[in-house]
């Protein structure tokens, strides 16, 4: 026979006691689980995609679980977040194919993260709707307005030796887009190498003309960017950044109307403006690949030949 355990009242007390502490006390496997740490993504945007993202509220919630908490500070241009991203006051930004160049020149330890789709549709030479200049080639000894340094920079340096000219064969005048838009209204320039929407805008309230885009000439991507150590140290806040990124592309691209709608209000341009810049782009966001940092390559080659960058970088350096 198995011995009876006699347990009095109050021992009885006791070991009830004793069970509800143990079961409310952690597992060993539970305290030596290690605690996330807290993160934060640091964001620079400019008024675009990344501003509609911010409006859904959508990233935030899905790096909650990780720890990480999400600041905004909208900016004006890329150059300037590049600025904040070199003084660490970002981790993540917007911005075009050029100014990353230039801050790289500059010692910036920025990392290429992601880029779209080409847009060659989204850039292009205006001329007046009357001007005589019918072909590329009529750009000879003429007067050219472009931003210095900038995305049409380099398109304009490819368009012309596409059509058999250099670019000392053309008078450039370097002038910022408000500008150029003036001198272009005054009949002061002869054409403005320009992106959208001020592209879109020159079409609908200038009746300006396009001789050319930038197809079949040069890309014309968007870059997405970050710092090399914030990229190294936190993929997959980054990977699910351009992942939610995407998600607004490709409901653009299935909503072009309503996207316009929203770009324009962010903007505050007329929204048949805005629905003329969307109507021509082309939508999608993915990883950085070696072909990319090709093209890249390609456009500080050719602002070193052209004595805009003081030294030769390597893009390599900016892969992550």
């Amino acid at each position: 026979m198995r011995p009876v355990l006699t347990v009095h009242a109050s021992g009885r007390r006791r070991l009830i006691q004793g069970a509800a502490a143990a079961l409310a006390l952690p597992s060993l496997s539970a305290l030596a689980q290690p605690q996330a740490p807290a993160r934060t993504l640091r964001i620079g945007n400019q008024k675009g995609t990344l501003s509609l993202l911010k409006g859904r509220g959508t990233l935030e919630k899905r790096l909650a679980p990780l720890g990480v908490t999400v600041k905004w500070t909208e900016f004006t241009a890329g150059p300037v977040q590049l600025e904040a991203l070199n003084v660490g006051s970002i981790d993540f930004g917007d911005v075009g194919e050029a100014p990353p160049i230039f801050a790289q020149a500059a010692g910036a330890p920025l990392a290429y993260v992601a880029a779209t789709v080409p847009r060659p549709q989204s850039e292009a030479v205006l001329v007046p709707k009357t001007s005589a200049i019918q072909s590329v080639k009529d750009l000879k000894g003429k007067k050219v307005a472009l931003n210095k340094g900038s995305n049409v920079h380099y398109f304009l340096v490819k368009l012309l030796e596409k059509n058999g000219l250099s670019y000392s064969d053309v008078n450039v005048v370097f002038l910022p887009p408000s500008d150029a838009r003036a001198a272009f209204e005054k009949g002061s320039i002869d054409a403005w190498v320009i992106w959208d929407p001020f592209l879109a805008a020159a079409q609908k309230t200038l009746d300006a003309r396009v001789l050319a885009d930038a197809t079949g000439v040069v890309g014309n991507r968007a870059f997405y960017f970050s710092s090399l150590d914030y990229a190294a140290k936190n993929a997959d806040v980054i990977k699910i950044l351009i992942e939610e990124i995407d998600r607004v592309d490709q409901w653009g691209q299935a909503n072009r109307g309503a996207f316009a709608a929203e770009l324009a209000a962010l903007w505050g341009l007329p929204q048949p403006v805005v629905e003329l810049s969307v109507s021509r782009s082309q939508f999608g966001t993915g990883p950085i690949t070696k072909a990319i940092l090709g093209e890249q390559q390609q456009i500080a080659d050719t602002f070193l030949s052209l004595g805009l960058i003081p030294r030769k970088i390597n893009l390599l350096e900016a892969a992550v």
